[in-house]
């Protein structure tokens, strides 16, 4: 009989809300309980898992007996002190999510906590799990012959109403490049095997959110994104962000190039926001284009419904859960450990640098 993993969960907004409905989907899991100080947010999660117990604070959800393993989904700002008193009171197998940290002053704070925690953290990075973009990962050698150029292109809405509208404002989510962006410099990590040594980046505030205001300030969050990464590899990459562009058929768009051939994978956004009166929405598709012979090969890569219903994120979550549960279960190393966490941020940090100041960052 396979045994029921008591997941406790810290922060149930939107994102932590995506988590409980993935959780529920899983043979053997079960959200046991939740800590959410918001109270639309707390009923609207206690909605999606009724059996699971709400909790008056962080503390009290660690000081039970009854867990397995911990997700925190809070806002940005509050992961490295969460993963403090996780350290310090029940540091149990995590999944916490993306961005690992906001304040470059924390990088540190964050891999002393590492090396001294007695169990996996696994850092939250969805796109990895994307079926097209798995599909991608697994080809591209065999597609490009090793890449020298990787672009990403993600067109998609501007950011969501989110709980005090915390990720209006740099300084609660370290800046678009990092919030929205460490995915995808997980990925070009992930798919050049190398490191980056150089960010050059040009950003801004263009149309989103210049009309709002919150308790008398504007939103200095970005929308707009050009960022070059040269890789110890010698390869490049760049990254495009528009956060005004949902009415594009696919929100992502990757493109790996290297001697051989060239391999895309398209995504398209949620399917909540897709026009009805479009029909169906668009299916994710990997496409391999050999320079000999020449010839674009397509392939379909459909998302079960169910999955792709609990979601937004093209049924990664279900997929990064099955696979965190399975090192839960069986231990072993994560998948997303600090390590990627910490380096994705940093590529962040150094891009919004880059694009405040003008000049290329050196990465170390």
């Amino acid at each position: 009989m396979t045994q029921v993993i008591n997941y406790g969960i810290i922060g149930c907004g939107m994102m932590g809300q995506e988590h409980l409905r993935n959780i529920a989907l899983l043979n053997g899991a079960r959200v046991a309980a939740i800590y959410e100080p918001d109270e639309i947010m707390g009923a609207a999660a206690k909605a999606i898992a009724p059996s699971a117990e709400m909790m008056e604070s962080v503390w009290a959800l660690l000081s039970r007996d009854d867990l397995d393993c911990l997700l925190v989904a809070s806002p940005n700002y509050l992961h490295v002190p969460q993963l403090e008193e996780i350290a310090a009171r029940n540091p149990l197998p995590l999944l916490i999510e993306k961005p690992l940290f906001t304040d470059p002053d924390d990088a540190r704070r964050v891999r002393d906590l590492g090396a001294s925690y007695p169990a996996p953290i696994w850092v939250a990075m969805e796109y990895r799990y994307m079926p097209p973009v798995q599909a991608l990962i697994e080809q591209v050698e065999a597609a490009t012959g090793g890449v020298k150029m990787l672009t990403i292109r993600e067109h998609r809405f501007p950011f969501l109403p989110k709980v005090g509208d915390w990720n209006r404002f740099n300084r609660y989510t370290g800046g678009t490049l990092v919030e929205k962006c460490c995915h995808f410099f997980d990925l070009m990590r992930l798919i050049l095997k190398a490191e980056p040594v150089r960010i050059m980046a040009s950003a801004g505030q263009e149309v989103n959110h210049l009309s709002e205001a919150y308790d008398g300030e504007v939103p200095d969050i970005w929308d707009t994104a050009y960022v070059i990464v040269d890789f110890d590899s010698g390869a490049r990459a760049m990254l495009e962000l528009c956060m005004y562009a949902e009415g594009a058929r696919y929100q992502e768009e990757i493109s790996a190039v290297g001697p051989k051939g060239k391999i895309e994978a398209l995504v398209p956004g949620p399917g909540r926001f897709w026009p009805t009166h479009l029909g169906v929405p668009p299916v994710p598709q990997v496409i391999v284009s050999p320079r000999h012979p020449k010839g674009p090969q397509m392939v379909e890569i459909p998302v079960d419904p169910t999955i792709l219903d609990a979601g937004d994120h093209n049924g990664s979550t279900f997929y990064q859960h099955a696979r965190f549960l399975e090192l839960v279960r069986s231990g072993g190393t994560p998948e997303v450990g600090l390590i990627d966490g910490a380096r994705a941020v940093e590529m962040g940090q150094a891009a919004q640098l880059s694009a405040r100041t003008g000049a290329a960052v050196e990465v170390k």
